[in-house]
């Protein structure tokens, strides 16, 4: 089983950045892709950002690339989400995912569905 805490959510100001990170437990973390998505009221969790095992490959999706960094620390066992020049329509429940390891290049690491674990999401706000 993995347990996965995510943290560093709250209410920001248009143009702030926060840094959201995700603590994992359970199977070896380094065995694991990891993914950020997020969330509003009544739409669809949109991927954001996913990291592979060793941190070497990641992807971002266009409508986030150049704001939103995900990095990982396999010692800490933590995975990060850098968001800078937050906008009010950043709004929304951020959940890091995780998923057994699948080669990078299928690109299946922006589908929800290939994501087994999942946290309990942690909410941003940013206010105009």
């Amino acid at each position: 089983q993995v347990q996965l805490v995510e943290s560093g959510g709250g209410l920001v100001q248009a143009g702030g950045s926060l840094r959201l990170s995700c603590a994992q437990s359970g199977l070896p973390f380094s065995s694991l892709d990891m993914g950020w998505f997020r969330q509003t009221p009544g739409k669809e969790h949109e991927f954001l950002a996913a990291i592979s095992w060793s941190g070497v490959d990641t992807g971002t999706a266009d409508s986030v690339k150049g704001r939103f960094t995900i990095s990982r620390d396999n010692a800490e066992r933590t995975v990060y989400l850098q968001i800078n020049t937050l906008k009010p329509e950043d709004t929304a429940v951020y959940y890091c995912a995780a998923m057994l390891h699948r080669p990078w290049w299928t690109g299946s690491y922006s589908e929800k569905g290939m994501y087994a674990y999942w946290g309990q999401g942690t909410q941003v706000t940013v206010s105009s």
